[in-house]
């Protein structure tokens, strides 16, 4: 089931740019009821389809309280900060945890990212 969520794109802490993977922090603020966890997703950025890795979650390994969207969009490196978008949850590929150090959570991001890419390049 796919689920979409819009919502503009708000200043966060920077902390996934710092891990690699900046990502677009939206409001779910409507949502809350969405099954927290990391999706692959797809988002659409001035006409262009992207893939994208979402979290949707509270962010536990970095001490967020607040629950957020954040989306990593695959391809892309320009500025949507109060931009609405359209992100549609496609495939949830596991459940929100919280990692034991800051190193844990950076290697399972890259291992999600390296599958997410994959449909990127027409591979499933």
């Amino acid at each position: 089931m796919i689920v979409e969520i819009e919502s503009e794109v708000i200043h966060g802490r920077k902390i996934g740019r710092a891990l690699g993977y900046p990502t677009a922090n939206m409001s779910l603020e409507g949502y809350e009821d969405i099954e927290r966890g990391v999706y692959r997703s797809e988002v659409d950025i001035d006409g262009v389809a992207y893939c994208a890795m979402s979290n949707v979650g509270i962010r536990p390994s970095v001490g967020g309280k607040e629950l957020l969207l954040e989306t990593h969009v695959l391809g892309y490196s320009g500025d949507l900060y109060g931009r609405v978008l359209r992100v549609r949850l496609v495939e949830k590929l596991r459940d929100e945890k919280r990692f034991a150090s800051i190193s844990d959570l950076k290697k399972q991001l890259t291992r999600d990212y390296e599958y997410i890419s994959r449909f990127t390049r027409g591979e499933k």
